[in-house]
This record gives structure tokens, C-alpha cells and sequence, in this order.
């Protein structure tokens, strides 16, 4: 649901150039102009999986103010990507700043109340989250801990050797992938994925997304 209603904007062209000084991060992304709904949504979809963020619109990466001609065009394309393309749709609220003849968007994007959301293509559906400064892809192993937090059910499993097993070896180590693990107490990866989610899930491992190969370690 958009919540922009006017585009009345409350942020002062100053506090605008004091936000890109930040430069891009977990909570922050600069976009030239939104080219195509499908690649809009990956970056809203990613926002909406962590912890929200805010999108700029008409400011390049190297933070210069460029602007975009129309804002009714760039918003029709967002729209698109929130509403048709996320699933389920993502909530955002949008201001406009007048910047010489030009406007600069300032989309705020609301963290998901039901995660995870995906963005959904002819190619399938993926999800995406928030890893530093990039919106990366969504493995199957953050898929079912962003599942577990919207169930907001406890977790409950059973204390076997496997999982002795991967703690003495956590303590040792300090992180472990799933087929390390699975390989660690001969047992399947999906196996071994399932019990390292529920754990995550359980507060008692972290789970760390990377571009290669998502990582657990023990929670403290």
C-alpha cells in the first residue's frame, strides 16, 4: 500500500544532501532512474526482507544530484514493482523534492510485516535481502528463517549428537556452511539445512548471508 498521498515533502534539500553524504548501505540506495519494474523490485524486495530502507531516485553512485525529468513515470514503475511484481505487495511512502527542473524521489521502504516477500518473473519467483550495500539473492537456508520469524512459532527440536557435533565443532571452528555440515555428520544437506535453520530460529546460531556461501556460527 503507497502512503505518499501528496508527495508533501518533509525533508529539507539540506537534510537530502546530509543523507547521500552517508553513502550507500544497508539502509540506503541511490538509483539514477528506475529503468525497468523487474530490476526496481529486486532492490524494494531486498529492503522489505531486512529491516527497510530508503531509496533515492535521480542520485548516481558516485552521490551526484542528477534528478529525474518526471516523477509520474519513475512512480508508475515503482508502483508496478510493489504491487504486482512483490509478493506479497510491499508497503512504501514517497516524497518528492523540487531539484532546479527536476525532482528527486525519496521512497521509504517498509520493512515486510509478513516475510518473505519475493519478487515474482516469468523465470520464477526469488527473494532478496539486504547485505551491506548490495541486494543479493536469498538462499533457501534465509528463506526459512525469514519464514520462521513471521510464524513467530518456537522452534522445537530434539538435542542429538548431530547437533553436539556441530556445536563442538562451532566452538573450534567458528562457522560452518551446510554441506560442511553435512558432510561433518554424514547426513543429507537438506537434512543438515533443516537443523541449522531451526537452530538459527531458536536463538542459538546466527546466520550470515555471503555472496558465495551462507555461513553459521553460534549466536554469542
Amino acid at each position: 500500500m503507497r502512503q505518499s498521498g501528496s508527495h508533501a515533502s518533509h525533508m529539507s534539500l539540506r537534510d537530502l544532501k546530509q543523507l547521500i553524504k552517508t553513502g550507500e548501505g544497508t539502509f540506503l540506495e541511490f538509483k539514477r532512474v528506475i529503468s525497468s519494474p523487474e530490476k526496481i523490485a529486486r532492490e524494494i524486495c531486498a529492503f522489505a526482507n531486512t529491516s527497510g530502507g530508503n531509496l533515492l531516485i535521480g542520485i548516481d553512485d558516485d552521490k551526484s544530484i542528477i534528478g529525474v525529468e518526471s516523477y509520474q513515470e519513475q512512480e508508475f514503475l515503482l508502483e508496478q514493482a510493489a504491487h504486482i511484481i512483490c509478493a506479497p505487495p510491499i508497503e512504501y511512502s514517497m516524497e518528492v523534492l523540487p531539484y532546479y527542473l527536476r525532482d528527486i524521489m525519496v521512497v521509504r521502504i517498509h520493512e515486510a510485516a509478513d516475510k518473505p516477500v519475493f519478487v515474482v518473473t516469468d523465470e520464477g519467483s526469488m527473494a532478496f535481502i539486504r547485505n551491506k550495500d548490495k541486494s543479493q539473492r536469498a538462499s533457501r537456508e534465509v528463506i526459512h528463517v525469514l519464514r520462521n520469524e513471521t510464524n513467530g512459532e518456537g522452534v522445537t527440536f530434539e538435542f542429538g549428537t548431530n547437533e553436539r557435533m556441530l556445536l563442538r565443532y562451532l566452538n573450534e571452528y567458528e562457522r560452518i556452511t551446510v554441506r560442511e555440515f553435512s558432510g561433518l555428520v554424514n547426513i543429507s544437506k537438506r537434512r543438515a539445512s533443516r537443523i541449522l535453520v531451526d537452530l538459527v530460529s531458536a536463538g542459538i546460531l546466527r546466520l550470515f548471508s555471503h555472496e558465495k556461501s551462507d555461513y553459521f556460527t553460534l549466536s554469542h
